[in-house]
């Protein structure tokens, strides 16, 4: 029953510390919790080789010097625990330097076995004899104890009426009911030769264990929403110890029990401990093989992937995601933040390449405005000269035809070069926008009335789907009606046979999008790069300019929106317009 208790303290000990310094290793305070189980892990394990397993007249001196170094590593961790805690400061180098400095003749002398005159069991009875040096260690020990939990006591004072004060009141209460517990089985019955509680020591902590590691998990260690944490961010670490923990104890219920039975059934013979061993080597590798097998396909397998496809993404491959089968350990948080990462990256490439060509296709507006307002300047002072000799030519009485026809070709062709240069002073020229809200539905309208006078206008198929309720705009009326106007005729161009041009209107987030799509031939995709830019047309000689939509452009942008074309499905071209609505400006 006893060894049963102390496997069952064993197995409890090893789980809550694995358990809450896999809630957080970075953790100080998790770290020494850590140290302080495994501390007493080393302590339960001695006294069940002592307790369970001692000859009727064994000496112990082993179990005496493991005692002594073992409580003192306890108080060791409790000291760090409340230097660091709850800050996760750092451990103050130089105190602890001459705290522990003692251990350095006092850890020597438990295992030379200067403590002790005599332990051990006579008759199946335990004994132990302590000499003065042993107190000296006893003292030493229950001083750095008293260290500890001042430490805690002041930084309960600090912290009082926060959670910070009750976690650090709780680790205060589990500090003096382990206190006490271990004294009264370690030290006050054994003085008075009462051995019968020093097996059930390392049971008397757990009460106190599990208060520490409950208030240091934030209260939260044994809540339901906890476990469901837990389970839902399965860390690599659980899994690796239950595969470890699993496959141990399959191989020990396969293999070992039934080699054991088979090789000593005749007795402990030197040919029984051959077999044994050989074939408990033969059979260990199976396990270790399938543990090779399952810490790969945990590990390495995937980190592969990940590798992989972080390597295509430093060769440009922006958008490169690992396909992975989903799981809920770092790895699989690993794999989903790394395809987000790439995604992210890959649209906020597209993004600067975008506002890059904008800021390019802005500097060539800004340039070519520029140029064409010193161009139409200095072409229309001497065209006007031209024109005024062409009409004083055309108002004498004694022309023949023949210059007469000469004479009109000549004032069509210059009229053409007027309207090219008054396009460019049109182009050129910055008007402050008149802006004010308005509904864009309202401007849509308005510039199909204009358009529908136009005989080759009236030959399209017009289908509309403008929204109800779109939000207002701050903008131009005029420049907006001047944008759907040109792209309205500019898709009468693009169909003289006639065609389907379809206007539909709808908010989007913070945006309002317009979009004008025609059934006409389309612009191919080396062209529409290009179809912003000036004096840029994929119209026949002598029917356009080039400059309609980059104006259209310059008056978009100027109103924090942006122009987009594409190819639609029917072949033809499709223009989306979005404005920022009222509230977004």
């Amino acid at each position: 029953m006893l060894v049963l208790l102390q496997l069952f303290a064993l197995f409890l000990l090893v789980l809550l510390g694995f358990y809450v310094f896999v809630a957080n290793p970075r953790s100080r305070a998790h770290q020494t919790f850590a140290a302080f189980i495994a501390f007493l892990a080393l302590w339960t394990i001695k006294d069940i080789i002592l307790w369970s397993f001692h000859g009727s007249s064994d000496a112990a001196n082993w179990w005496a010097a493991s005692s002594f170094i073992v409580s003192l590593l306890l108080q060791f961790a409790l000291v760090i625990f409340a230097w660091v805690f709850p800050e996760n400061a750092r451990t103050p180098r130089r105190k602890a330097a001459v705290l522990f400095a003692p251990s350095l003749v006092l850890i020597p002398a438990a295992i030379f076995g200067l403590l002790w005159s005599e332990v051990g069991f006579t008759n199946n009875k335990f004994v132990i004899k302590l000499a003065p040096l042993a107190y000296v260690f006893v003292i030493y020990v229950y001083g750095v104890f008293a260290y500890g939990a001042v430490i805690l006591y002041q930084k309960y004072l600090k912290y009082r009426g926060t959670q910070k004060g009750q976690q650090i009141g709780a680790i205060l209460w589990a500090v003096i009911i382990t206190g006490v517990l271990k004294t009264l089985a370690n030290i006050v019955l054994p003085y008075f030769d009462h051995y019968e509680l020093l097996p059930l020591s390392a049971i008397f902590v757990l009460p106190g264990v599990l208060i520490y590691a409950y208030a240091i998990s934030n209260f939260k260690l044994f809540s339901l929403q906890t476990a469901l944490d837990q389970f839902r961010l399965f860390p690599i670490a659980y899994k690796i110890a239950l595969s470890i923990a699993s496959v141990a104890i399959v191989s020990f219920v396969a293999f070992q029990i039934p080699i054991v039975y088979w090789a000593f059934q005749d007795g402990m013979t030197f040919e029984a401990w051959r077999k044994y061993l050989v074939f408990s080597v033969i059979t260990a590798l199976v396990p270790n093989l399938l543990l090779v097998l399952l810490i790969a396909r945990t590990l390495s397998r995937p980190l592969k992937s990940i590798t992989l496809a972080a390597v295509q993404v430093t060769k440009g491959g922006y958008g490169t995601e690992v396909d992975l089968r989903k799981s809920n350990d770092e790895i699989g948080v690993l794999a989903a933040s790394f395809n987000e990462m790439s995604r992210k990256m890959a649209t906020d490439i597209e993004q600067l390449r975008q506002l890059n060509e904008q800021l390019v296709r802005t500097e060539k507006l800004a340039a070519m405005g520029t140029l064409s307002a010193g161009v139409a300047h200095e072409v229309n002072n001497p065209l006007a000269s031209i024109s005024s000799l062409i009409q004083m030519m055309q108002a004498k009485p004694d022309l023949d035809e023949s210059t007469k026809e000469k004479l009109v070709l000549i004032s069509t062709q210059i009229h053409r070069i007027t309207q090219v240069t008054k396009d460019m002073m049109d182009f050129a020229r910055v008007r402050p926008a008149a802006k004010s809200l308005v509904g864009i539905n309202e401007i849509v309208e308005t510039a199909l009335r204009l358009a529908s006078f136009d005989k080759s206008f009236q030959k399209l198929q017009l289908e509309k789907d403008l929204a109800e309720n779109l939000p207002e705009t701050l903008a131009d009326a005029d420049q907006l009606q001047q944008v759907f106007l040109n792209l309205f005729l500019n898709a009468r161009d693009a169909m003289p046979d006639g065609g389907k041009l379809q206007i539909a209107s709808k908010q989007f987030a913070d945006e309002i999008e317009i979009e004008i799509a025609d059934t006409g031939n389309g612009i191919n995709k080396t062209d529409l790069k290009k179809i912003f830019d000036p004096f840029f047309t994929t119209k026949t000689a002598g029917k356009g300019t080039g400059l309609g939509l980059a104006v259209c452009y310059g008056i978009i942008t100027a109103h924090g929106g942006r122009i987009e074309a594409s190819s639609n499905e029917s072949n033809g071209t499709s223009f989306k317009i979005f404005l920022p609505t009222s509230k977004n400006k």
